[in-house]
């Protein structure tokens, strides 16, 4: 160890120290917070996932010593009159760190949860806040601790200097040099958290599938840091107060309750279909990547992109009326999977971590086995997290899970993915919920070599692709290939013994902005609707009856639609609503779809036969016909409910997304 650089061996040194520390709080809270049900399954993957996070902090704080003292007049083994810099610095961290771990510990004691940026809203009510902790904890004794344990910190720090400056110097430069790189990129791969292509997130704290553990292994500092950017997350409780009643009417709450904003309703559906004889039916949900309603077959594109998945929807339950709440995959999977717009318009809910714990009605589906097929890797969005959480029981397949090789960034082929989830399919003897997304119809179009001669690439003039929504012939030839999948998929399906007894439910996870050009009005182009409208099918030939439906509906009606085809009884704490209930009281007429262009910074709402929408900041605002299947007919009604409508949804999605709990 004298061979290497006193700077070196000092900055190694404190990462040990910290590192210890941490670990040290980190068995403290768990022996404090223990719960021995939990303690059954073991903590060891909990602790060295945790280990892992403080690594990353400690290595931080690590490598920003190291590189100051590259520089001579801030080393203080050449120059002395540093010393009473670091000094300050480390009383600094020391402090910082320790108020950090103390307010995370008392936290996590009041809520439950470990420190993240929400706790800052309690400076906002600063005396009424002041006085609920003086009440509450031994403030005095707390603030004791705190100055000791950094005195006791800095104490050490400076013997521990003192100490390697009067160790051996090393004289060799390429020592020093090389020492300092190796210990820079061993910080480097501390800080990244993990060999791969996605670094360490919080998110990977909830694949333990425990809340408990997951607080656990988490680090306070990176925990708020991570939610820094969403501690504005919030709702606004008078106007939802306002917004209430006329949102749990429309949504069927048995019990509303203003006060407590309660939105769930135990459904007991009575089921459309026939599954007599035949045990609960299984499941496949596939969400389909930028799934665009123009640039398809069904409504009619002369370029014909999905012949097959068009002769699909003849003989399926197809809603062709059908929009994501907002654009983005993350975003589309969010609303599918929890029934709730993502409204976060900083990022996406998945990387909120106040908005990790999610109900979701798959888990209704208490007799199946769960599934959950992607070509990529789930770490993409913080997705992992969201899932494993939330989801019970869950299995994920996804990159390095397969035996075909990547095809690009996305992982492997959708035609290899789909494969690929059909042989693990065929063998399962129970009932199962799977849910499939796929990828390659987004840049960089990848059709695999093996795959061309099938899908037999077309090339069509730039004037009738750009006509017909499309930017290049790459981008028609991959949403062609998207049909040739499809194609590949079911025919193996319908090969394999589950087939008989399966719901194959395909919606878009969101569609793409573009001229829809003479299929739909125009409108849509201007106003960015051809980006929210998407197909959604229901494909169980023989046990639904095959439909084309113009209910309007949403991602987030998916699975209370697909829990009333089922039959299985679940509880409903989102925005999704049965559309064949809906469709059997009314056929549909007042059915609403929210749409939020975050791009934009506009929101809107769909009810027949308009679209509204207005600016969130200014009072632009545009009222369009929204209706394809029939023209624009008598005058533009006001659009004070239009409005209100809009604002509802807003308000009532960013309730939702944290008090959505399972």
């Amino acid at each position: 160890m004298n061979k290497v650089p006193r700077p070196v061996r000092w900055t190694l040194t404190i990462f040990g120290i910290l590192l210890l520390a941490m670990t040290a709080a980190r068995i403290f809270a768990w022996y404090v917070f223990r719960i021995p049900v939990v303690e059954s399954g073991g903590i060891g993957p909990t602790f060295w996932l945790g280990l892992r996070y403080d690594a990353r902090v400690a290595a931080a704080i690590g490598l920003f010593i190291l590189l100051l003292c590259s520089f001579p007049v801030l080393n203080p083994f050449r120059n002395p009159r540093a010393i009473r810099g670091w000094n300050w610095f480390f009383v600094i961290i020391c402090l910082t760190l320790t108020l950090f771990y103390v307010v995370d510990f008392l936290h996590f004691r009041y809520l439950n949860q470990r420190l993240n940026a929400s706790a800052l809203t309690y400076l906002e009510d600063t005396s009424i806040s002041a006085g609920m902790v003086w009440q509450t904890y031994p403030v005095l004794r707390i603030f004791l601790v705190v100055i000791i344990a950094t005195w006791l910190f800095y104490r050490f720090v400076k013997s521990l200097f003192r100490s390697i400056a009067n160790g051996t110097l090393v004289k060799a430069r390429w020592m020093g040099i090389s020492s300092s790189i190796i210990c820079g990129l061993f910080f480097a791969v501390c800080i990244f958290g993990r060999v791969g292509q996605y670094p360490l997130r919080w998110s990977d704290a909830f694949n333990l599938g425990n809340d408990f553990k997951a607080n656990i292994a988490l680090n306070p500092v990176q925990s708020f840091f991570s939610s820094f950017s969403f501690r504005s997350s919030s709702y606004d409780a008078a106007k939802l107060k306002q917004v209430y009643p006329a949102m749990a009417a429309y949504l069927g709450v048995e019990h509303p309750d203003s006060t407590k904003f309660t939105f769930e309703r135990q459904v007991q559906p009575d089921t459309i279909a026939n599954w007599q004889g035949q045990g609960k039916p299984n499941i496949i949900l596939v969400i389909c990547e930028s799934f665009s309603g123009y640039k398809s077959s069904m409504w009619g594109s002369p370029l014909n992109t999905t012949p097959y998945f068009a002769e699909l929807c003849k003989n399926g339950l197809f809603f062709d009326n059908c929009f994501s709440p907002l654009i983005g995959t993350a975003k589309g999977v969010w609303a599918t999977l929890t029934g709730i717009p993502d409204v976060e318009l900083v990022k996406t809910a998945s990387r909120n971590p106040m908005m990790v714990d999610q109900h979701t009605i798959i888990n209704n589906f208490d007799q199946h086995k769960k599934y959950y097929f992607l070509g990529g890797s789930t770490s993409w969005a913080n997705i992992r997290g969201i899932l494993t959480n939330n989801i019970h029981g869950l299995n994920i397949y996804e990159e390095g899970s397969y035996d075909v090789p990547k095809v690009d960034v996305w992982g492997i082929s959708d035609k290899n993915l789909f494969l690929e989830a059909d042989k693990v399919l065929q063998k399962e003897d129970k009932p199962f919920f799977a849910v499939i997304q796929t990828a390659d119809n987004h840049r960089p179009y990848t059709i695999p070599e093996e795959d061309r001669a099938g899908v037999g690439l077309i090339n069509f003039p730039t004037d009738s692709l750009h006509k017909y929504g499309f930017e290049s012939n790459d981008e028609l030839n991959a949403f062609r290939y998207t049909d040739y999948c499809f194609k590949q998929f079911m025919e193996a399906a319908r090969k394999s013994p589950y087939f008989e007894n399966t719901i194959f439910v395909f919606v878009g996870d969101h569609g793409i902005a573009g001229n829809a050009g003479p299929l739909f009005p125009k409108s849509w182009t201007e106003n960015h609707l051809s980006a929210h409208h998407i197909p959604l099918l229901f494909y169980a030939p023989g046990k639904i009856k095959a439909a084309r439906l113009h209910d309007l509906a949403s991602q987030v009606d998916v699975l209370p639609t697909i829990a009333g085809i089922a039959n299985i009884p679940y509880r409903n704490t989102s925005l999704g609503r049965d559309l064949l209930v809906s469709h059997q009281l009314d056929n549909g007429l007042h059915n609403k779809a929210f749409i939020l262009d975050y791009n934009n910074k506009s929101l809107g709402v769909i009810q027949e036969p308009y679209y509204y929408t207005k600016k969130m900041e200014g009072k632009a605002s545009a009222m369009v016909w929204a209706d394809f299947n029939r023209r624009p007919e008598g005058t533009i009604p006001a659009t004070t409910d239009y409005e209100w409508w809009s604002q509802a949804y807003f308000q009532t999605a960013r309730y939702m997304l944290l008090h959505n709990k399972k």
